[in-house]
């Protein structure tokens, strides 16, 4: 296994496998690095219910459709086969198992130092998707434990909540989600802070990303005015909460403010006693294994279109890193096959201006 790469991409995802699907076309030495141990995990190990609100004729990566009818929602477990499948197909070189640590600076390049040893490249893909380190309010420390607490990246299904009052904080998809399939089964609390923009999963007889693609809406540039609005208030896809709420028996609140004890206090003034909470509060980005100054103050990374301030970094698979299709399966490749041309091009200059990287200490 060679430790000296052309290119390191940081991830084995859908982004970071649509990225590796461009490179071996571009003839460049490379592997995906991913922690996990199978391909496709970090989408196993979601709750049991969930399902893309994208139908799979819009869920393809570079070269290969999903494998289901037009119209299908695919279930997590279909999205980790097909991602594992993909990697199998196109011959990607991933790397399982193997958790970088540190990434720094190396005479010409980068050095990661991973769980697996070192590996030196000329050029580094973050590709570690949307996702960083999942984001509960701080009060959440003032509950009881009594109250049981669990972020959507953990809850699995009903059964492992106990029973009583469950509060669902946050109502975008995933929030909605859970907080649907929790209503089935006892009472329900949806907490949501901004009013969100919500488009219906069909209309006029076709799915909502039917009419998108045909009005550029995954296309809206993320320096646009709408894109800034967007990003601001991300849009959700499916029934409104009031609609839920009429249908489910949902109780709607406003913005969470604060708890205390096996109480839960909102910005309406009033307070509701709980037994469970569901944090669907989203996520905040990690990069404090880097070395390097590439992300801003609120820890972001800084980049033009995934090309970073620093020659050699990209970013492949951000929220918004371009538009608002960025992040979804369906069109990340699209990000992935724009920064080819810039990966190939660094990677040359960095040829011509040393004959090899420098050997492994």
């Amino acid at each position: 296994m060679s430790n000296r790469l052309d290119v390191a991409v940081i991830g084995a995802g859908q982004a970071g496998l649509a990225m590796g699907y461009y490179l071996s076309r571009a003839g460049l030495a490379f592997a995906c690095l991913d922690s996990a141990e199978r391909v496709g995990q970090s989408w196993r190990a979601r709750y049991d219910s969930l399902r893309l609100f994208t139908p799979s004729q819009y869920d393809a990566l570079p070269g290969k459709p999903f494998p289901a009818p037009e119209d299908h929602y695919p279930t997590k477990d279909e999205v980790a086969s097909f991602l594992e499948g993909y990697a199998k197909q196109f011959e990607i070189p991933v790397r399982l198992g193997v958790q970088v640590q540190r990434l720094s600076a190396d005479r010409g390049g980068y050095l990661l130092n991973t769980s697996r040893g070192e590996v030196r490249a000329r050029a580094v893909v973050f590709a570690t998707g949307a996702y960083g380190v999942p984001f509960v309010p701080p009060f959440a420390s003032k509950l009881s434990p009594r109250v049981h607490q669990v972020h959507s990246c953990g809850y699995r299904n009903p059964g492992e909540l106990r029973p009583g009052t469950v509060l669902v904080v946050g109502a975008g998809n995933s929030g909605l989600q859970i907080a649907s399939e929790l209503a089935s089964s006892r009472r329900v609390i949806l907490a949501r802070g901004t009013r969100q923009v919500v488009f219906p999963q069909r209309l006029l007889g076709r799915d909502i990303f039917y009419w998108f693609e045909r009005l550029k809406f995954t296309d809206v540039p993320a320096g646009s005015l709408m894109g800034r609005v967007f990003q601001r208030n991300e849009p959700t896809v499916g029934e409104a909460p009031e609609a839920l709420a009429r249908r489910l028996g949902l109780e709607l609140r406003p913005r969470l403010i604060d708890t205390d004890g096996t109480f839960a206090a909102f910005a309406d003034g009033s307070r509701e006693r709980i037994d469970a909470v569901v944090w669907a509060t989203g996520y905040r980005p990690d990069y404090s294994w880097i070395d390097l100054p590439i992300v801003d103050d609120l820890g972001h990374p800084i980049h033009t279109a995934g090309v970073s301030i620093l020659p050699g970094l990209f970013f492949v698979g951000l929220r918004w890193l371009t538009g608002r299709g960025s992040s979804l399966l369906g069109w990340v490749g699209h990000d992935a096959e724009r920064l080819l041309p810039a990966i190939a091009g660094h990677v040359q200059r960095s040829r011509c201006s040393q004959n090899s990287l420098p050997a492994v200490a």
